[in-house]
């Protein structure tokens, strides 16, 4: 499958948005575009530009590849009117449901690249049933559980203190144990439960061009 390979941390200063935790400290002193100097971007961006970077920054933010992320803004504006939210709600929960992001929000990776790759991995049964897609969308009364075999690897034994070092609060649309390994979803994500500084209009703009 096709992913994208490139530094988080470059990417991170790309977008000017901390794609992942590592990548808090390297922006706290460098700043600006990798490659560029002079310090900051030229100009006031334009609305077509500030569109294309909330983009970017959202899609490598879930860890999306274009076509992706477009088929799912697509599905997620069909939906809106079934469900009688805003598109752009709508794309960020279908993005929060992904079972790559579920692992991660449930505070069982350090990031959602890390969750990505346990799920890739085969280490987790989805209602009994051994899943190795990441973008698989949960729905409500799913059962997340960690492989009997996985279980005893050196990274799920020590689970808890990955757990313990998260920085992920509670929501209301999961429920976790770290003792048994097990995610349980609950209920549908909340537009306040997903990523607070994504202007998910200016996309939704984006694609209405």
């Amino acid at each position: 499958m096709a992913r994208d390979i490139s530094p988080i941390v470059k990417q991170s200063r790309r977008e000017g948005f901390a794609l992942h935790p590592k990548a808090h400290k390297v922006m706290a002193h460098k700043t600006g575009i990798p490659g560029q100097h002079g310090g900051g971007r030229p100009g006031k961006p334009s609305l077509y530009l500030t569109q294309l970077r909330e983009k970017q920054k959202v899609r490598r933010t879930y860890g999306l590849l274009e076509k992706q992320f477009a088929k799912l803004v697509v599905e997620a504006d069909r939906m809106s009117g079934q469900l009688g939210i805003l598109p752009g709600e709508a794309m960020l929960q279908l993005l929060e449901r992904r079972i790559d992001n579920a692992v991660y929000r449930a505070g069982f990776a350090t990031s959602r690249r890390a969750a990505r790759q346990l799920v890739g991995h085969g280490h987790f049964l989805l209602n009994g049933r051994r899943v190795n897609i990441p973008s698989i969308r949960l729905k409500v009364g799913d059962e997340i559980v960690v492989r009997p075999k996985s279980a005893k690897s050196g990274y799920f034994s020590q689970l808890e203190e990955v757990v313990n070092n998260s920085v992920q609060e509670p929501l209301s649309w999961l429920k976790s144990d770290d003792k048994k390994i097990t995610i349980t979803v609950t209920g549908l994500p909340k537009r306040e439960e997903a990523e607070a500084d994504i202007k998910e209009q200016l996309i939704v703009e984006y694609y209405s061009r």
